[in-house]
Protein backbone atom coordinates (compact mmCIF):
# COMPACT_ATOMS: atom_id res chain seq x y z
CA UNK A 1 0.00 0.00 0.00
CA UNK A 2 1.36 3.41 -0.94
CA UNK A 3 1.40 6.02 1.79
CA UNK A 4 -1.63 8.35 1.99
CA UNK A 5 -1.51 11.97 0.98
CA UNK A 6 -2.05 14.15 3.96
CA UNK A 7 -0.53 14.16 7.41
CA UNK A 8 -2.98 15.01 10.14
CA UNK A 9 -2.58 15.83 13.78
CA UNK A 10 -4.65 13.45 15.82
CA UNK A 11 -7.36 14.89 17.99
CA UNK A 12 -7.45 13.85 21.65
CA UNK A 13 -9.15 10.56 22.42
CA UNK A 14 -12.90 10.89 22.39
CA UNK A 15 -14.70 10.64 25.71
CA UNK A 16 -17.57 8.25 26.12
CA UNK A 17 -20.57 9.86 24.44
CA UNK A 18 -23.31 7.48 25.53
CA UNK A 19 -23.86 4.38 27.56
CA UNK A 20 -23.58 1.15 25.59
CA UNK A 21 -26.37 -0.26 27.74
CA UNK A 22 -28.76 2.39 26.46
CA UNK A 23 -27.97 1.54 22.85
CA UNK A 24 -28.28 -2.24 22.81
CA UNK A 25 -30.83 -2.05 20.01
CA UNK A 26 -28.24 -0.62 17.63
CA UNK A 27 -25.81 -2.48 15.43
CA UNK A 28 -22.22 -1.30 15.79
CA UNK A 29 -19.29 -0.98 13.46
CA UNK A 30 -15.62 -0.88 14.37
CA UNK A 31 -13.22 1.53 12.65
CA UNK A 32 -9.43 1.86 12.78
CA UNK A 33 -7.83 5.29 12.32
CA UNK A 34 -4.15 5.29 11.30
CA UNK A 35 -2.20 8.52 11.80
CA UNK A 36 1.35 7.22 11.22
CA UNK A 37 1.81 7.78 7.45
CA UNK A 38 1.86 11.36 6.19
CA UNK A 39 3.57 13.90 3.93
CA UNK A 40 5.77 16.89 4.60
CA UNK A 41 5.38 20.44 3.25
CA UNK A 42 7.03 19.40 -0.02
CA UNK A 43 4.67 16.47 -0.51
CA UNK A 44 7.25 13.83 0.38
CA UNK A 45 6.05 10.74 2.25
CA UNK A 46 7.01 10.72 5.92
CA UNK A 47 6.28 8.62 8.98
CA UNK A 48 4.68 10.35 11.97
CA UNK A 49 5.36 9.27 15.56
CA UNK A 50 3.15 6.49 16.84
CA UNK A 51 0.68 6.98 19.68
CA UNK A 52 -2.04 8.88 17.83
CA UNK A 53 -4.02 6.02 16.26
CA UNK A 54 -7.49 5.08 17.51
CA UNK A 55 -10.07 2.31 17.24
CA UNK A 56 -13.64 3.61 17.20
CA UNK A 57 -16.84 1.83 18.21
CA UNK A 58 -19.71 3.44 16.27
CA UNK A 59 -23.44 3.24 17.06
CA UNK A 60 -25.68 2.88 13.99
CA UNK A 61 -29.08 3.18 15.69
CA UNK A 62 -29.68 6.14 13.38
CA UNK A 63 -28.11 4.79 10.16
CA UNK A 64 -27.78 8.20 8.47
CA UNK A 65 -26.36 9.79 11.63
CA UNK A 66 -23.75 7.38 13.10
CA UNK A 67 -22.43 8.20 16.56
CA UNK A 68 -19.06 7.37 18.07
CA UNK A 69 -19.57 5.57 21.37
CA UNK A 70 -15.94 5.32 22.43
CA UNK A 71 -12.44 5.81 21.03
CA UNK A 72 -9.69 3.45 22.18
CA UNK A 73 -6.05 4.59 21.79
CA UNK A 74 -4.89 1.46 19.94
CA UNK A 75 -2.32 1.34 17.17
CA UNK A 76 -3.51 0.01 13.81
CA UNK A 77 -2.48 0.49 10.21
CA UNK A 78 -3.50 1.13 6.62
CA UNK A 79 -0.76 -1.26 5.45
CA UNK A 80 -2.76 -4.29 4.35
CA UNK A 81 -6.38 -4.88 3.33
CA UNK A 82 -8.94 -2.85 5.35
CA UNK A 83 -10.12 -6.00 7.15
CA UNK A 84 -7.65 -6.19 10.03
CA UNK A 85 -10.37 -5.92 12.67
CA UNK A 86 -13.78 -7.46 13.33
CA UNK A 87 -16.60 -7.81 15.86
CA UNK A 88 -17.60 -11.38 16.77
CA UNK A 89 -20.94 -12.73 15.50
CA UNK A 90 -22.49 -12.49 18.98
CA UNK A 91 -21.15 -8.98 19.46
CA UNK A 92 -19.26 -9.88 22.63
CA UNK A 93 -15.66 -9.17 21.60
CA UNK A 94 -13.67 -7.48 18.86
CA UNK A 95 -10.22 -8.25 17.50
CA UNK A 96 -7.79 -5.70 16.05
CA UNK A 97 -4.63 -6.87 14.27
CA UNK A 98 -1.81 -4.35 14.17
CA UNK A 99 0.68 -5.21 11.46
CA UNK A 100 3.00 -2.17 11.52
CA UNK A 101 4.55 0.11 14.11
CA UNK A 102 7.12 2.93 14.08
CA UNK A 103 10.78 2.66 14.95
CA UNK A 104 13.69 5.11 14.66
CA UNK A 105 16.99 4.36 12.97
CA UNK A 106 19.61 7.12 13.32
CA UNK A 107 16.85 9.64 13.91
CA UNK A 108 14.79 8.52 10.91
CA UNK A 109 11.36 7.10 11.60
CA UNK A 110 10.19 4.10 9.59
CA UNK A 111 7.38 1.57 9.60
CA UNK A 112 8.31 -1.98 10.59
CA UNK A 113 6.23 -5.14 11.11
CA UNK A 114 4.91 -5.99 14.55
CA UNK A 115 3.03 -9.00 15.97
CA UNK A 116 0.14 -7.71 18.10
CA UNK A 117 -3.52 -8.64 18.22
CA UNK A 118 -5.73 -6.55 20.52
CA UNK A 119 -8.77 -8.09 22.22
CA UNK A 120 -11.66 -5.72 23.07
CA UNK A 121 -14.47 -6.59 25.47
CA UNK A 122 -17.56 -5.25 23.69
CA UNK A 123 -19.83 -6.01 26.66
CA UNK A 124 -17.89 -3.72 28.98
CA UNK A 125 -19.36 -0.27 29.51
CA UNK A 126 -17.64 1.31 27.68
CA UNK A 127 -15.85 -1.33 25.53
CA UNK A 128 -12.26 -1.74 26.64
CA UNK A 129 -8.99 -3.48 25.81
CA UNK A 130 -8.67 -6.67 27.85
CA UNK A 131 -5.74 -8.51 26.28
CA UNK A 132 -2.91 -8.32 23.75
CA UNK A 133 -1.98 -11.57 22.00
CA UNK A 134 1.31 -12.09 20.20
CA UNK A 135 1.04 -13.73 16.79
CA UNK A 136 3.33 -13.99 13.76
CA UNK A 137 4.96 -11.12 11.93
CA UNK A 138 2.66 -8.47 10.41
CA UNK A 139 -0.85 -9.65 11.44
CA UNK A 140 -3.27 -8.43 8.77
CA UNK A 141 -6.72 -9.52 7.52
CA UNK A 142 -8.80 -11.60 9.92
CA UNK A 143 -12.24 -13.16 10.37
CA UNK A 144 -14.39 -15.03 12.90
CA UNK A 145 -16.27 -18.21 12.07
CA UNK A 146 -20.08 -18.10 12.18
CA UNK A 147 -20.20 -19.60 15.68
CA UNK A 148 -17.76 -17.02 17.05
CA UNK A 149 -15.65 -19.63 18.86
CA UNK A 150 -12.80 -19.51 16.34
CA UNK A 151 -10.92 -16.89 14.33
CA UNK A 152 -8.03 -16.76 11.89
CA UNK A 153 -5.48 -14.00 11.28
CA UNK A 154 -3.05 -13.71 8.35
CA UNK A 155 0.58 -13.11 9.32
CA UNK A 156 1.55 -11.42 6.09
CA UNK A 157 5.34 -11.21 6.50
CA UNK A 158 5.59 -14.79 7.78
CA UNK A 159 3.28 -16.27 5.14
CA UNK A 160 1.26 -18.04 7.82
CA UNK A 161 -2.23 -18.01 9.32
CA UNK A 162 -2.79 -18.05 13.08
CA UNK A 163 -5.72 -20.16 14.28
CA UNK A 164 -7.39 -18.76 17.40
CA UNK A 165 -9.73 -20.32 19.95
CA UNK A 166 -12.31 -17.89 21.35
CA UNK A 167 -13.75 -18.50 24.83
CA UNK A 168 -15.50 -15.37 26.07
CA UNK A 169 -12.78 -12.72 26.10
CA UNK A 170 -10.02 -15.33 26.27
CA UNK A 171 -8.25 -15.65 22.91
CA UNK A 172 -5.65 -18.39 22.49
CA UNK A 173 -3.50 -19.22 19.48
CA UNK A 174 -3.86 -22.96 18.89
CA UNK A 175 -2.03 -23.44 15.60
CA UNK A 176 -0.03 -21.71 12.90
CA UNK A 177 -0.67 -22.85 9.32
CA UNK A 178 1.96 -22.12 6.60
CA UNK A 179 0.30 -20.80 3.43
CA UNK A 180 2.66 -18.55 1.47
CA UNK A 181 4.38 -15.14 1.56
CA UNK A 182 2.03 -12.18 1.40
CA UNK A 183 -1.14 -13.97 2.56
CA UNK A 184 -3.36 -10.99 3.35
CA UNK A 185 -6.96 -11.94 4.21
CA UNK A 186 -8.82 -15.06 5.31
CA UNK A 187 -12.56 -15.83 5.62
CA UNK A 188 -14.58 -18.83 6.75
CA UNK A 189 -17.41 -20.35 4.75
CA UNK A 190 -20.75 -20.11 6.62
CA UNK A 191 -20.77 -23.83 7.47
CA UNK A 192 -17.33 -23.50 9.06
CA UNK A 193 -15.88 -26.40 7.08
CA UNK A 194 -13.58 -24.34 4.87
CA UNK A 195 -11.65 -21.11 4.86
CA UNK A 196 -10.33 -19.11 1.93
CA UNK A 197 -7.15 -17.04 2.04
CA UNK A 198 -5.72 -14.55 -0.44
CA UNK A 199 -2.22 -15.39 -1.63
CA UNK A 200 -1.77 -11.91 -3.07
CA UNK A 201 1.69 -12.09 -4.73
CA UNK A 202 0.90 -15.52 -6.20
CA UNK A 203 -2.46 -14.47 -7.71
CA UNK A 204 -4.26 -17.33 -5.99
CA UNK A 205 -6.83 -18.17 -3.34
CA UNK A 206 -5.78 -20.90 -0.93
CA UNK A 207 -8.48 -23.34 0.22
CA UNK A 208 -8.16 -24.55 3.81
CA UNK A 209 -10.09 -27.44 5.37
CA UNK A 210 -11.52 -26.84 8.85
CA UNK A 211 -12.41 -29.81 11.05
CA UNK A 212 -13.35 -28.66 14.53
CA UNK A 213 -10.32 -26.74 15.72
CA UNK A 214 -7.98 -28.29 13.15
CA UNK A 215 -7.10 -26.29 10.04
CA UNK A 216 -5.27 -27.88 7.10
CA UNK A 217 -4.00 -26.25 3.92
CA UNK A 218 -4.69 -28.91 1.31
CA UNK A 219 -2.59 -27.14 -1.36
CA UNK A 220 -5.67 -26.46 -3.47
CA UNK A 221 -5.32 -23.00 -5.00
CA UNK A 222 -7.78 -21.11 -7.19
CA UNK A 223 -6.31 -18.67 -9.74
CA UNK A 224 -7.57 -15.08 -9.84
CA UNK A 225 -6.86 -11.84 -11.65
CA UNK A 226 -3.50 -10.41 -10.41
CA UNK A 227 -3.03 -9.60 -6.72
CA UNK A 228 -6.19 -10.74 -4.90
CA UNK A 229 -6.18 -8.54 -1.81
CA UNK A 230 -9.53 -9.13 -0.17
CA UNK A 231 -12.21 -11.83 -0.22
CA UNK A 232 -15.81 -12.26 0.95
CA UNK A 233 -18.20 -15.22 0.96
CA UNK A 234 -21.91 -15.01 0.20
CA UNK A 235 -24.33 -15.71 3.10
CA UNK A 236 -25.49 -18.96 1.47
CA UNK A 237 -21.91 -20.16 1.07
CA UNK A 238 -22.25 -20.81 -2.65
CA UNK A 239 -20.01 -18.01 -3.95
CA UNK A 240 -16.92 -16.07 -3.01
CA UNK A 241 -15.81 -12.77 -4.54
CA UNK A 242 -12.31 -11.35 -4.47
CA UNK A 243 -11.04 -7.79 -4.92
CA UNK A 244 -8.00 -8.13 -7.18
CA UNK A 245 -5.77 -5.09 -6.89
CA UNK A 246 -3.79 -5.74 -10.05
CA UNK A 247 -0.97 -3.31 -9.26
CA UNK A 248 0.85 -5.10 -6.48
CA UNK A 249 -0.92 -3.16 -3.75
CA UNK A 250 -1.26 0.22 -5.42
CA UNK A 251 -3.12 2.17 -8.10
CA UNK A 252 -1.50 2.17 -11.53
CA UNK A 253 -4.16 3.64 -13.82
CA UNK A 254 -5.39 0.32 -15.17
CA UNK A 255 -8.81 -1.24 -14.75
CA UNK A 256 -8.76 -4.24 -12.44
CA UNK A 257 -11.11 -7.08 -11.54
CA UNK A 258 -13.18 -9.02 -9.05
CA UNK A 259 -13.01 -12.80 -9.36
CA UNK A 260 -16.14 -14.89 -8.76
CA UNK A 261 -15.56 -18.34 -7.25
CA UNK A 262 -18.08 -21.20 -7.24
CA UNK A 263 -17.80 -22.87 -3.83
CA UNK A 264 -20.33 -25.67 -4.31
CA UNK A 265 -19.09 -29.22 -4.57
CA UNK A 266 -15.67 -30.70 -3.81
CA UNK A 267 -13.79 -28.57 -6.35
CA UNK A 268 -14.15 -24.79 -5.83
CA UNK A 269 -13.16 -22.91 -8.98
CA UNK A 270 -13.22 -19.46 -10.58
CA UNK A 271 -16.17 -18.88 -12.89
CA UNK A 272 -15.87 -15.18 -13.81
CA UNK A 273 -13.64 -12.11 -13.73
CA UNK A 274 -15.65 -8.89 -13.41
CA UNK A 275 -14.03 -5.65 -14.57
CA UNK A 276 -13.98 -2.96 -11.89
CA UNK A 277 -11.99 0.27 -11.61
CA UNK A 278 -8.40 0.85 -10.52
CA UNK A 279 -7.00 -0.74 -7.33
CA UNK A 280 -9.97 -2.35 -5.56
CA UNK A 281 -9.39 -2.98 -1.84
CA UNK A 282 -12.56 -2.69 0.24
CA UNK A 283 -15.08 -5.46 -0.41
CA UNK A 284 -18.34 -6.59 1.21
CA UNK A 285 -21.31 -8.78 0.30
CA UNK A 286 -24.71 -7.68 1.57
CA UNK A 287 -26.21 -9.88 4.32
CA UNK A 288 -29.25 -10.49 2.08
CA UNK A 289 -26.91 -11.91 -0.58
CA UNK A 290 -28.34 -9.74 -3.36
CA UNK A 291 -25.37 -7.47 -4.05
CA UNK A 292 -21.71 -6.83 -3.32
CA UNK A 293 -19.69 -3.61 -3.12
CA UNK A 294 -16.12 -3.24 -4.39
CA UNK A 295 -14.16 -0.11 -3.42
CA UNK A 296 -11.72 1.31 -6.01
CA UNK A 297 -8.92 3.71 -5.01
CA UNK A 298 -8.56 5.12 -8.58
CA UNK A 299 -5.26 6.88 -7.92
CA UNK A 300 -6.91 9.25 -5.44
CA UNK A 301 -3.84 8.85 -3.20
CA UNK A 302 -1.38 9.87 -5.96
CA UNK A 303 -1.86 13.59 -6.76
CA UNK A 304 1.10 13.80 -9.16
CA UNK A 305 0.29 10.67 -11.17
CA UNK A 306 -1.17 10.80 -14.67
CA UNK A 307 -3.98 8.52 -13.51
CA UNK A 308 -4.89 10.57 -10.43
CA UNK A 309 -8.56 11.21 -9.75
CA UNK A 310 -9.90 13.41 -6.98
CA UNK A 311 -12.13 10.65 -5.65
CA UNK A 312 -12.37 6.92 -5.51
CA UNK A 313 -15.45 4.91 -6.43
CA UNK A 314 -17.55 1.90 -5.57
CA UNK A 315 -18.73 -0.72 -8.04
CA UNK A 316 -22.08 -2.32 -7.20
CA UNK A 317 -22.32 -5.98 -8.23
CA UNK A 318 -25.73 -7.63 -8.55
CA UNK A 319 -25.82 -11.28 -7.45
CA UNK A 320 -28.37 -13.63 -9.02
CA UNK A 321 -27.60 -17.23 -8.26
CA UNK A 322 -24.07 -17.63 -9.58
CA UNK A 323 -24.29 -14.75 -12.01
CA UNK A 324 -22.56 -11.57 -10.83
CA UNK A 325 -23.08 -8.40 -12.86
CA UNK A 326 -21.77 -4.84 -12.37
CA UNK A 327 -24.81 -2.57 -12.31
CA UNK A 328 -23.58 0.81 -11.09
CA UNK A 329 -20.52 2.88 -10.21
CA UNK A 330 -20.72 5.69 -7.66
CA UNK A 331 -18.09 8.26 -6.69
CA UNK A 332 -17.17 8.42 -3.01
CA UNK A 333 -14.33 10.29 -1.24
CA UNK A 334 -10.56 10.49 -1.60
CA UNK A 335 -8.55 7.32 -0.97
CA UNK A 336 -11.46 5.04 0.00
CA UNK A 337 -10.54 1.89 1.89
CA UNK A 338 -13.07 0.04 4.05
CA UNK A 339 -16.68 -0.73 3.17
CA UNK A 340 -19.38 -2.01 5.51
CA UNK A 341 -23.01 -2.97 4.86
CA UNK A 342 -25.65 -2.74 7.59
CA UNK A 343 -27.22 -6.00 8.84
CA UNK A 344 -30.49 -5.15 7.05
CA UNK A 345 -28.56 -4.58 3.77
CA UNK A 346 -30.04 -1.06 3.42
CA UNK A 347 -26.98 1.12 4.17
CA UNK A 348 -23.40 1.10 2.92
CA UNK A 349 -20.57 2.95 4.68
CA UNK A 350 -17.35 3.69 2.76
CA UNK A 351 -14.33 4.99 4.68
CA UNK A 352 -12.54 7.84 2.88
CA UNK A 353 -9.02 7.90 4.33
CA UNK A 354 -7.90 11.30 3.06
CA UNK A 355 -11.24 13.02 3.73
CA UNK A 356 -11.46 11.66 7.30
CA UNK A 357 -15.05 10.59 6.82
CA UNK A 358 -17.47 7.94 5.59
CA UNK A 359 -19.73 8.20 2.56
CA UNK A 360 -23.22 6.97 3.46
CA UNK A 361 -24.98 5.16 0.61
CA UNK A 362 -28.49 3.69 0.65
CA UNK A 363 -29.64 0.51 -1.10
CA UNK A 364 -33.12 -0.35 -2.32
CA UNK A 365 -32.63 -3.88 -3.53
CA UNK A 366 -29.64 -3.52 -5.84
CA UNK A 367 -30.32 0.15 -6.61
CA UNK A 368 -27.74 2.09 -4.60
CA UNK A 369 -27.71 5.87 -4.24
CA UNK A 370 -25.56 8.36 -2.35
CA UNK A 371 -27.50 9.95 0.51
CA UNK A 372 -25.20 12.97 0.24
CA UNK A 373 -24.42 12.62 3.94
CA UNK A 374 -20.95 12.11 5.37
CA UNK A 375 -19.95 10.78 8.78
CA UNK A 376 -16.86 12.62 10.05
CA UNK A 377 -14.32 10.78 12.19
CA UNK A 378 -11.39 12.20 14.20
CA UNK A 379 -8.65 10.71 12.08
CA UNK A 380 -7.97 8.75 8.91
CA UNK A 381 -10.19 5.63 8.62
CA UNK A 382 -7.92 2.85 7.41
CA UNK A 383 -10.13 -0.16 8.15
CA UNK A 384 -13.61 -1.07 9.29
CA UNK A 385 -16.02 -3.97 9.78
CA UNK A 386 -19.72 -4.21 10.54
CA UNK A 387 -20.95 -5.89 13.71
CA UNK A 388 -23.91 -8.29 13.93
CA UNK A 389 -27.57 -7.37 13.84
CA UNK A 390 -29.01 -6.04 17.09
CA UNK A 391 -30.71 -8.59 19.35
Amino acid sequence: MAYPLKARRVLPAIALLASISSAQAAPFMIVGNDEKPGVDAQGKAIVNPTGNDAVLIVDLAKPEAPRIVVSLPLENTIVGPPTNLAISPNGSIALVANSMTVTEDNGVRKLVPTDKLFVIDMKANPPKLVDTVRLGKQPSGLSFNAQGDMAMVCNRADGTISVLKIDGTQVTQTAVVPVGPGVSQVVFTPDGKRALATRSPDNKIAVLDVDGGTVTYNKLDIPTYPFPYNIAVSPNGKLAITADNGGGGSSDGNMDAATVIDLEGPHPHAIAHITVEDAPEGLAIAPNGKYAVVVNVNGSNFPQAWFHRKTGSVTILKIQGKTVTPVKTLQVGAFPEAVMISPDSRYIYVGNYNDKDFSILKANGTDVVDTGKRFKVPGHPASGRMGPAAK
